[in-house]
């Protein structure tokens, strides 16, 4: 993916448990801090990323595996005047357990170039569902040792006040702030900076980042773009690719198309 322009490939597999693999090339475009929904596995082929998870800066690096939680807040953008090249798979709990995320964020970033290459090997074989499966159950397997060798530290993350305010806005993501206040007992200002805390941005900016989430699925299944908004919560169409630029560099319709480099 060598280059000095913004290329990306998205798709995703028939492999349960993968909500999406992304291949990408960035050189300028600098991710805003979001969350996802699922365990991001990121191998960087070639530059570095420079990132901030939870509020601590951190660094993703070539022949290492950085492991970025569900839920937590990051960012990213590229280390190097070069850009980066990136791999990252998006996998869902049944392969890693929420109980290591208080490790994933402390230790991130994985020395382990065996495993490295295991995960590029995951990659490599997508095509062949059972044996990326295969591939994928001891790559997790030996994710889970590396973040379960780390000594058990409490999750500062407070699991009562902004744990309800997120279960309520991934059921209603149109409920109002005033309306939970008033539902939970308490100050819309109070959630917000509850909120912020827990996972590092507002609840705006996590319910815009889950419909993004939601959208890219959707795309990946052929919805079309206009569909995708109306379906996801956008005003309209255009809504929606402002806010999908800024987190990805590229449009939806771009996205789309899978199997394809935009560019």
């Amino acid at each position: 993916m060598a280059g000095t322009r913004e290329q990306v490939r998205a798709w995703r597999p028939e492999v349960p448990g993968v909500a999406e693999v992304l291949h990408a090339h960035f050189t300028d475009h600098a991710y805003p801090a979001h969350v996802h929904g699922e365990w991001t596995l990121l191998l960087v082929d070639a530059g570095g990323v420079d990132y901030t998870l939870d509020g601590d800066r951190q660094q993703a690096v070539t022949q290492r595996l950085t492991v970025l939680p569900p839920y937590v807040s990051h960012d990213g953008r590229a280390a190097s005047p070069g850009g980066f090249d990136k791999r990252v798979l998006y996998v869902d709990e049944r392969w890693l357990p929420a109980s290591l995320v208080g490790a994933a964020v402390r230790s991130p970033s994985l020395v382990d170039a065996e495993l490295a290459r295991a995960v590029a090997a995951v990659h490599r074989s997508l095509d062949e569902p059972l044996e990326a499966e295969s591939r994928l159950a001891l790559v997790t397997e030996r994710i889970a040792l590396h973040l379960s060798a780390a000594e058990p530290l409490r999750d500062a993350r407070d699991p009562g006040l902004a744990r309800l305010v997120r279960t309520r806005l991934d059921a209603d993501d149109a409920v109002t702030l005033d309306a939970l206040a008033r539902e939970l007992g308490t100050h819309p200002s109070h959630l917000v900076r509850v909120f912020r805390r827990d996972y590092g941005l507002p609840p705006h900016r996590y319910v815009v980042g889950r419909r993004l989430d939601r959208a890219r699925r959707l795309l990946l299944e052929g919805m079309t773009v206009a569909d995708v908004a109306a379906t996801t919560g956008f005003h309209d169409q255009s809504h929606l690719t402002r806010h999908f630029r800024a987190l990805l560099g590229t449009t939806p319709g771009a996205f789309r198309s899978t199997g394809k480099m935009v560019a």
